[in-house]
């Protein structure tokens, strides 16, 4: 008997080896197709590089190199080479200089010539010592008692101050005890000018009257009491008082608190110390007591002249 299946059905070797190669050349082809698609896709998307006209760059020779340089043998190592007037650069470019600013002209000034007193700079010293410079001037020239009158006129005693105490006080400040070669007539002239430079003209003028009215009061004030209760007797009311030497103490002391502490204070010392060998002598008491009070009014007055000039307070601690 014939079995009906038998011709149509396959065994199960002859099925899996026809399943393999049909697996196989299917595969075959997809990858084939996978990798052509691959190709494609890159030679689309990666364009070739651009042709470029500009021919490629040449060697440049060291000799070529070193010409756009300027020549530096003869220069320090370090130092950059200073470009001359019209020199141009590597791209052929004139080289200007920059302009320099004008040099302050105060700058060419020696600082020994900024100590004296100048019309613009310091009118208040410079009018003020040369009315003292043509009065004592004309003074040396006049008869000697006739220049004695004059200054007993001017005389800051007891008996003109109650008087007539404006006209003395300011007539007082016009002579020089000495002559314009006296060392008070050097200190005048700078002292009052570095205090004007620093506070000006007006608050030199009050400091300079602050103390020459002040210390002529604080000396005159206790003659005439003394004389009133009868401790003196009554020719110290008429005694010989005159010059600026109380107002320059004045303005030493004030300018002192303007100094830093390096020249502050031996300044102060130095003339602390002429002042108590005078008081030692004891030649002229009223004069030589007049001075230290002068002295200490002039400091007194540190708040105000520093408030005026405050970059020049001192600094803490150096």
């Amino acid at each position: 008997m014939r079995d009906p299946g038998r011709g149509s059905l396959r065994s199960p070797c002859e099925s899996g080896q026809g399943w393999r190669r049909s697996q196989t050349a299917g595969g075959w082809g997809a990858k084939g197709g996978v990798g052509r698609k691959e190709q494609l896709t890159l030679e689309r998307t990666v364009p070739p590089p651009a042709a470029s006209d500009a021919p490629a760059p040449e060697a440049t020779a060291p000799e070529a190199q070193d010409a756009s340089f300027p020549d530096v043998a003869g220069l320090l190592d370090g130092m950059p080479r200073q470009r001359e007037r019209g020199e141009t650069d590597a791209t052929g470019t004139p080289v200007t200089s920059p302009p320099t600013a004008a040099l302050d002209t105060r700058s060419r000034v020696p600082r020994l010539l900024r100590l004296l007193p100048t019309p613009t700079g310091t009118p208040f010293t410079f009018v003020y010592g040369a009315v003292l410079v043509v009065v004592s001037l004309v003074a040396a020239q006049l008869d000697p008692a006739v220049a004695h009158t004059l200054h007993q006129g001017s005389s800051t005693d007891v008996a003109h101050l109650v008087r007539m105490p404006v006209l003395v006080l300011v007539a007082s400040a016009l002579w020089i005890a000495g002559g314009v070669l006296s060392p008070y007539a050097l200190a005048l002239l700078v002292v009052l000018t570095a205090l004007e430079r620093r506070i000006g003209g007006v608050r030199t003028a009050g400091v300079f009257l602050l103390g020459h009215i002040g210390a002529t009061l604080a000396t005159e004030v206790p003659v005439g009491l003394a004389v009133l209760v009868g401790q003196l007797p009554a020719s110290s009311l008429h005694r010989l008082d005159y010059g600026v030497s109380f107002g320059v103490a004045a303005s030493l002391g004030a300018l002192a608190g303007l100094l830093g502490p390096w020249l502050r204070w031996p300044l102060l010392a130095l003339f602390g110390w002429v002042l108590v060998t005078d008081l030692i002598a004891f030649t002229d008491p009223l004069t030589d007591w007049g001075h230290p009070i002068a002295l200490t009014i002039g400091i007194a007055t540190w708040p105000l002249v520093r408030r005026r000039y405050p970059d020049r307070q001192p600094v803490a601690a150096g």
